[in-house]
């Protein structure tokens, strides 16, 4: 078995630290959610933690880990009789991203339970992590449908498996961590609102700091046992103040003062609902009790705030997590106690024992300098020069734009698919393991072999050949690759802005679908891939605030270099269908044959039938219609900035329409 890295050991991190020792005192605080950039020792930590949790005493035999003080009384091993037990150490289970549904929360034996009415059940990672850590590495990355099934357990302290009327529960209390780099994706509001804390990590700055952290890696590395070894005296003292905080826990006050501290720092940081409030109080009790202390501080209220409110605070993608410090510390203090109580434990200082470090860099944030670009006017000449970024303006809701036909991507939001989850549409035989029975198929097939199988009573005799897999519809992301027209002919700052508004529209409409995306542009002589195709939709709203207009329009390098995209990506994502959204007015300049050139490039998307749309853009009393004609050389639509309005009266977009085959 592979040792650990210590985890008084890893450096720095001290609110990472901080919020999972919080967790290990208190598990109902409702878990960590760990965001940062690569190699920020988020996994170290996390993995660190395990050998940190005290040893449990479990019901010797149950698959469940059911403590044998109080056994859970629905155990599907139970009923557990007084006796026998047995002491391991805490486990820390890991789920893998692309883990099925049965393995995370188990499985019933479909043929049995027909044939036979027995729950015979193999239990799931749940299962497994109750009364330890589960652990989820790029949880940004898992099924949104496994992240649901996987927080209602974390809240509900039990997991629920049901397979057309034959049920079974188990108690699933553990300490949830979740790990992800915003680069590759976020999470949704509502899911990011169920963990209880969310931690920002970034490697430090400071020499000093970066050389320890090399030096212990690399002596950690030639000899992790020895390494283990040095550091065994501060790993045993804090399992020991683990242990002892988790003693004092039910001891701890939470004064009237404190509640309304944490009720009017919710109220004035406009979080939604009430589960900021109660998992602040249950941090803030958990603050107090690991710096030995029976009475909650105002100091606890704020560390509390600190980790449990930045992530509740994000209304949409774009929005950076974090919290004014000045502003609470002022409705702190409006709120305060007169006769606040001192400590009278004689742990380390308030905010259990951690310092609170400097404010550090926060997702999202400016991402570069938003100059306004030259005066209100007409719109310069496609020769112009380059012009700085203009903002865009204020998103709207857009309609829906999807592909055609019926898919196999990824579960999403946008397309018609074939996926494990939606309507049920028919009934095939199974490929591998049963995991969506189609109860009246499977008595369909097996009900005309019955007497040559000697049935007798009045069970059905199911057999493995009998069995139906239910084939069911529901919806797919996909790959959305913006193909933006940057040129001077778009450079008038008010018409830019409207673009821009469009496209981060489009974009907010793609990270509510689940689509990946991608953000080609193209202006002076040739095209770029301002973003390559990607989960993080705020990282292309990043690259848009930032494009400068101006120069020629190369249209046919644009779309040639989204083509090229699309054919490395299609090597990558076979089954993620893609939808090309072309904004531009239609314009095509400079080269030889510039507007034959992109003819025969957009062409090329049809003779692949690859949905498209073009976003037409051209504006004031006399259009060219250059942007309704690149459209039929795609295959696809043109909509004005106006019909993408989910609002607008003019047309109707629901599906991108193709050339007919």
């Amino acid at each position: 078995m592979t040792t650990p890295f210590p985890f008084t050991a890893v450096v720095g991190q001290d609110d990472l630290r901080l919020a999972l020792l919080l967790n290990a005192v208190s598990p109902a605080v409702g878990g960590v959610l760990v965001r940062g950039e690569k190699g920020t020792a988020k996994s170290t930590a996390v993995r660190a933690l395990s050998a940190l949790m005290p040893e449990l005493n479990v019901v010797s035999g149950c698959r469940f880990s059911c403590d044998p003080d109080s056994p859970d009384p629905g155990c599907p091993d139970g009923p557990h009789e007084p006796g026998a037990f047995e002491t391991r150490p805490a486990r820390m289970v890991e789920l893998p991203v692309g883990a099925s549904e049965d393995r995370l929360v188990g499985a019933l034996d479909i043929e049995r339970a027909l044939a036979e009415g027995v729950k015979a059940f193999e239990p799931g990672l749940l299962a497994d992590a109750h009364r330890g850590i589960l652990y989820v590495d790029e949880v940004n990355l898992l099924h949104d449908h496994l992240v649901d099934l996987l927080l209602d357990a974390a809240a509900m302290g039990a997991s629920y498996v049901e397979r057309e009327g034959v049920s079974v529960r188990h108690a699933a209390r553990f300490l949830l961590v979740g790990t992800m780099n915003p680069e590759e994706g976020e999470l949704r509001p509502q899911l990011l609102d169920r963990f209880g804390l969310t931690v920002e990590v970034a490697a430090s700055r400071e020499p000093d700091q970066r050389v320890e952290v090399v030096r212990r890696r690399l002596a950690y590395d030639d000899d992790p046992a020895g390494f283990a070894a040095r550091w065994a005296d501060e790993e045993t003292a804090v399992r020991q103040r683990i242990v002892a905080a988790r003693e004092l826990l039910p001891s701890v006050r939470l004064g009237d003062g404190a509640l309304r501290q944490i009720a009017a720092t919710c109220a004035a940081f406009e979080v939604d609902g009430m589960r900021a409030d109660i998992v602040m109080a249950r941090t803030a009790t958990a603050l107090a009790a690991w710096a030995g202390r029976t009475e909650v501080l105002a100091e606890d209220v704020r560390q509390a705030a600190l980790l449990a409110l930045p992530h509740r605070r994000r209304r949409n993608p774009f929005d950076a997590p974090g919290l004014d410090e000045d502003k609470l510390d002022e409705t702190l203090e409006q709120y305060a106690e007169d006769d606040d109580p001192e400590p009278d434990g004689d742990g380390p200082g308030g905010g259990g024992g951690q310092p609170t470090p400097d404010e550090g860099p926060q997702g999202g944030g400016e991402t570069g300098a938003r100059p306004e670009a030259g005066e209100d006017g007409e719109p310069q000449a496609s020769g112009a020069g380059e012009q700085s970024a203009v903002r865009a303006a204020e998103p709207f809701r857009t309609k829906v734009l999807s592909v055609p036909g019926i898919g196999e991507g990824a579960a999403g939001r946008r397309s018609r698919a074939r996926t494990e989850y939606g309507r049920t549409t028919g009934a095939r035989r199974p490929r591998g393991a049963l995991t969506k029975l189609h109860l009246a198929a499977t008595v369909q097939a097996a009900a005309p072999h019955q007497r040559a199988r000697g049935r007798s009573g009045p069970g059905l005799v199911v057999r493995r050949d009998d069995l139906r897999q239910a084939t069911r519809e529901g919806r797919e992301g996909n790959l959305v690759l913006f193909v933006v027209d940057a040129s001077g002919s778009m450079a008038a700052r008010q018409r830019m802005s409207a673009v821009k508004g469009a496209v981060l529209s489009l974009l907010l409409d793609a990270y509510q679908r689940r689509d990946k995306v991608g953000l080609v542009t193209f202006r002076g002589a040739a095209a770029e891939v301002a973003l390559p195709p990607t989960s993080s939709v705020d990282a292309a709203a990043a690259r848009l605030e930032s494009l400068p207009t101006g120069g020629r329009t190369p249209l046919a390098a644009g779309l040639l270099k989204a083509h090229d995209v699309l054919r490395v990506e299609r090597l990558r994502d076979p089954a993620r269908r893609p939808l090309v959204v072309v904004v531009t007015d239609g314009r095509a300049t400079g080269g030889p044959e510039p507007v034959a050139l992109a003819g025969r490039a957009a062409r090329l998307f049809a003779a692949e039938s690859v949905a498209s749309v073009v976003v037409d853009c051209e504006s004031g009393p006399v259009r060219l219609g250059l942007a309704g004609q690149l459209a039929g050389e795609l295959g696809g639509t043109a909509v004005t900035l106006d019909e993408l309005r989910a609002d607008s009266i003019a047309g109707l977009v629901k599906d991108v329409q193709r050339r007919a085959a």
